[in-house]
């Protein structure tokens, strides 16, 4: 029995949100391509297998897969390093990864990177971009290293001074960039019509009309510009090309996943299923890289503009494939009318929005923890590369995450100083435990036991302060050591306290009572009592 078919108000409304995400996919498509270093036929490409391909595919319904500004930096570093074939390999195997982490229902644990270092990495990308891009907006050749690109601005803003066709291209640029912030603030109808599409139409006819010495894009023709292959698998023993592999498949598929979580809560149709998602975009750039094109991703700024234009099912991220490839068919030759600091503006203008401007200042004021690892994350990509950066932003967030979990709190009270309340010292942000005292009067048989209680997580990340605390307790003094409040012991802790315990029974000749963890709570941690 064959499915019935889609209803016609449900397909004029898919129908006219794909011409909207095809409007918006195309100009970005092109200027990611001439970004990254390879011909701008190949962002196409990859538009079209993520319409035609990943859009058929079960995963997300609304989400739209295509080149993406965030792989931008990392496209043209591999390209430098292993040209567009090795660029295939890495492509190809990437897809093949995300491919058996989706089979292996792991997709759903790539939610579990915390979204300071999501967002960290979105900055540092978004920072490489825009500096790079100020140097195609002047129709100058940008540096190859990250650091290079923001060291050489005083020398651009020299050869600005200092060029009439550098100033001419700046000027179309700025003029780009213009049109498209006056855009996004005109009445909702107008906004219909992509203001990125309407900026880089606008660039090209003043251009092509004023005869202004601008570059524009060289144009190979489609199939010129792929190059299919199975794959250049010697080049795998490189250890920098496995690094690139592990880049590539850690940011597409948290970019997708996350961009996938963004999308669900700007519709009420069905949820994304993680795991087939990840297969999806595995396929998609499996795709890519045999054909020699673009890693792709799930685009945020193409998936709302299709909820936001009325898409109702995946149909409109399909047709939107389709318009690319008839486009990209019948009219190659407009791809050369484009200007390059036209498409340079229109990346400066996602570089911008790929910078947690908004959410910075609070997460600031709400958790400072968070916006160190998104900083230090950002500032690690700008200073090194993106797959040491993100292995930073991890290991600084797993570490402060470590610290925050570790409170642990010691309180003395020692009965001998009389009506005192006692010493506490106060090693973390746990609640307080204050333990009765025992034996507190202070008789013929000398002053009672100081009272010493733990209590919260003690991890080797507290291991000094407490020690120190126990160290500082009267040498000739009896000690009951409450540990009913200790949630978790990790091994330095207990074997650091077990030697305290000998120690101080051994130079004092006193007693150390421990008071452990009722029996049958057998995960909490037990020392040995020092008189048994």
């Amino acid at each position: 029995m064959s499915p019935p078919a889609l209803p016609w108000r449900t397909l004029r409304a898919d129908l006219s949100a794909s011409v909207v995400v095809f409007l918006v996919a195309l100009p970005l498509c092109v200027g990611i391509a001439v970004a990254s270093g390879v011909p701008a036929e190949l962002g196409l490409v990859t538009g079209i297998v993520g319409g035609l391909v990943v859009g058929f595919m079960p995963g997300s319904s609304m989400q739209v897969s295509g080149p993406a500004a965030g792989l931008t930096v990392l496209v043209a570093e591999a390209v430098d390093r292993y040209g567009l074939t090795g660029l295939g390999t890495i492509v190809l195997v990437a897809g093949l990864l995300q491919i058996g982490l989706g089979l292996l229902r792991l997709g759903r644990w790539f939610r579990a990177i915390t979204v300071s270092v999501v967002q960290g990495m979105l900055a540092g990308i978004g920072l490489l971009l825009i500096a790079g891009q100020l140097y195609v907006l002047a129709g100058v050749a940008a540096p190859h290293t990250g650091p290079g690109k923001f060291t050489g601005l005083p020398g651009l803003v020299g050869e600005v001074a200092t060029s009439t066709p550098a100033q001419v291209s700046l000027a179309v640029g700025v003029a780009t960039i213009a049109v498209m912030v006056g855009w996004d603030r005109l009445p909702g109808r107008l906004r219909t019509v992509p203001g990125a599409l309407v900026a880089v139409v606008a660039a090209a006819g003043v251009t092509a009309a004023l005869g202004l010495p601008v570059d524009t894009i060289e144009v190979e023709g489609l199939l010129a510009a792929m190059q299919p292959s199975l794959g250049h698998w010697g080049t795998l023993a490189d250890v920098g090309v496995l690094a690139t592999i592990a880049t590539f498949t850690l940011v597409a598929s948290a970019e997708s996943l996350f961009s996938a979580a963004a999308v669900d809560r700007l519709h009420q149709g069905p949820r994304t299923d993680f795991d087939r998602e990840l297969v999806a975009q595995g396929t998609g750039n499996t795709i890519c890289g045999l054909v020699g094109a673009l890693p792709m991703t799930a685009v945020i700024v193409r998936s709302s503009a299709n909820v936001r234009a009325g898409a109702r099912t995946k149909a409109s991220r399909v047709l939107h494939g389709l318009w690319l490839l008839l486009f990209a068919a019948a009219a190659p030759g407009l791809i050369g009318l484009m200007p390059l600091p036209a498409l340079a503006a229109v990346l400066v203008h996602a570089g911008v929005k790929l910078l947690p401007l908004r959410a910075l200042p609070q997460l600031w004021r709400e958790h400072r923890g968070e916006a160190a690892v998104l900083a230090v994350t950002a500032l690690a990509i700008l200073t090194t590369d993106m797959f040491t950066g993100v292995l930073v932003g991890l290991g600084l967030a797993v570490v402060k995450t470590a610290w925050e979990t570790s409170h642990v709190r010691v309180t003395v009270r020692d009965a001998a100083v009389g009506d005192a309340p006692g010493r506490d010292v106060s090693v973390g942000d746990a609640s307080a435990r204050d333990v009765s005292a025992h034996d507190a009067a202070v008789g013929d048989a000398g002053p009672g036991p100081v009272e010493v209680a733990i209590t919260g997580n003690a991890t080797f990340l507290r291991l000094p302060t407490i020690l120190t605390t126990l160290n500082e307790l009267p040498a000739d003094r009896t000690v009951r050591l409450d540990l009913r409040g200790l949630r978790h012991v990790d091994h330095a802790c207990r074997t650091a306290l077990d030697t305290w315990i000998e120690t101080h029974n051994r130079n004092a000749g006193v007693s150390v009572h421990v008071i452990a963890p009722r029996p049958a709570e057998d995960d909490r941690p037990r020392m040995v009592d020092a008189t048994d």
